[in-house]
């Protein structure tokens, strides 16, 4: 008895001691796979912090999204990511993640990861396909070409599909069995894509299972193939004589119109765009940029955000989009996405989401920029930084006199 007594006390006393249970843990890289119209997009996740602080990204080339908040208990997950609207949730299981990542209105996806593996490298001879391509294409816009923007290190690629209204966003990826397969997920804008180097030159890519060809642009002009659409002449104005007009409430319900005071006698950018739009995500930090840059010396920026319904009743998302870039600008809700080529009634051929006007100290349009490239467009995401800027500037320097 007394030897089960003393054994008891020991058992509890080492108990006592032992460290108490530590928190779960999701920090690290992660691979990670949402499942879109039947296809599994690969793509790399982050987390960091533990408990109530957890917060998970979504890697994006140079870039990342980032959840607002996060929390793990009891092998929950749950994110949330307000910028979009957006919410991955998933359950921890023998080292699993499964769950979904909810866009709302926009549906749902099935999500799994799994924490980070190296892959192994391809073996044998790796086809060099960087450089800059084009693909033919009839798309619904008018366009009849795009720009495949690609990078690479051996077997290992990094590329961006770069269209008029904007491109897809960092596509990552390696060369196995014959063929590159690169992919993107940044809560946003799913896409996998296939490139197969073919004995003629050009390139047989699968994007989301559709087939398409991409040809160096010498090759493309020599056989008299298009160019791509220049973003600076696919949308114009009925009369360029006529003050570009506007009137929209802004987010605390106030109208306001192009003959508000603030714009008076000034430089302006009227700026199409939707919070839920990942091209406009790509655009709004540089504006912002560039609006604390000249705003001292004319200049103003004015926001037309088609939302949706539910949005427009009460525009989380938007203030959180707001927030995330430090956008300090003129926002007002213009309406549903689906309106607004009937309020847009002074344009021609406007369809790229962004599109931005730029507007000269009389309040007429000067010019007409169509989309917006992200980081992964490279030189072409600096040329179009360097287009705004320059325009910005030739306007500011205009006769400052000049009113409405």
């Amino acid at each position: 008895m007394r030897l089960l007594l003393r054994s008891a006390f020991c058992i509890t006393a080492v108990l006592a001691l032992a460290p108490a249970a530590r928190p779960q843990s999701l920090t690290g890289l992660w691979d990670a796979t949402v499942a879109v119209n039947q296809l599994e997009i690969p793509f790399r996740m982050e987390f960091i912090g533990e408990g109530a602080n957890v917060k998970g990204s979504f890697l994006n080339g140079e870039e990342r999204v980032t959840s607002t908040s996060g929390r793990l208990e009891n092998g929950s997950l749950l994110l949330s990511f307000d910028q979009y609207a957006s919410k991955l949730e998933a359950t921890l299981k023998d080292g699993v993640l499964t769950g979904q990542y909810g866009r709302g209105a926009r549906g749902n996806y099935p999500f799994r990861a799994k924490q980070f593996t190296p892959s192994r490298a391809s073996s044998g001879e790796v086809p060099s396909i960087a450089g800059l391509w084009e693909i033919g294409v009839n798309s619904p816009k008018g366009e009849s070409a795009w720009r495949f923007i690609v990078r690479q290190s051996g077997a290992e690629v990094s590329a961006a599909i770069l269209r008029v209204d904007g491109d897809t966003g960092t596509l990552s990826g390696t060369y196995k069995d014959g063929k590159f397969v690169l992919s993107h997920f940044s809560g946003a804008r799913p896409a996998l894509l296939e490139v197969t180097p073919a004995s003629d030159g050009v390139l047989q890519l699968v994007l989301n299972g559709k087939g398409l060809t991409a040809t160096r642009p010498v090759e493309a002009r020599a056989k008299g193939l298009p160019e791509p659409t220049d973003p600076s002449r696919h949308t114009s104005v009925k009369d360029p004589s006529e003050p570009f007009r506007f009137s929209f409430p802004d987010l605390s319900g106030r109208l306001v119109s192009e003959a508000d005071p603030r714009f008076r006698g000034k430089v302006v950018l009227v700026n199409i765009t939707g919070s839920w739009c990942p091209n406009c995500h790509d655009e709004a930090p540089f504006l912002a940029e560039l609006y604390r840059k000249y705003r001292g010396r004319g200049l103003e920026i004015v926001a037309l955000s088609f939302e949706e319904a539910e949005q427009l009743k009460d525009p989380t998302r938007l203030r959180a989009f707001m927030k995330q870039y430090g956008i300090e600008y003129t926002v007002l809700l213009a309406g549903e996405p689906g309106e607004a080529a009937a309020e847009l009634t002074q344009a021609v051929n406007w369809n790229a989401w962004p599109t931005t006007f730029f507007l000269g100290r009389d309040g007429r349009v000067r010019s007409v920029h169509a989309g917006f490239p992200s980081r992964a467009s490279g030189e072409f995401y600096t040329q179009a930084k360097e287009e705004f800027t320059s325009q910005v500037e030739r306007l500011l320097a205009e006769n400052t006199r000049t009113s409405r």
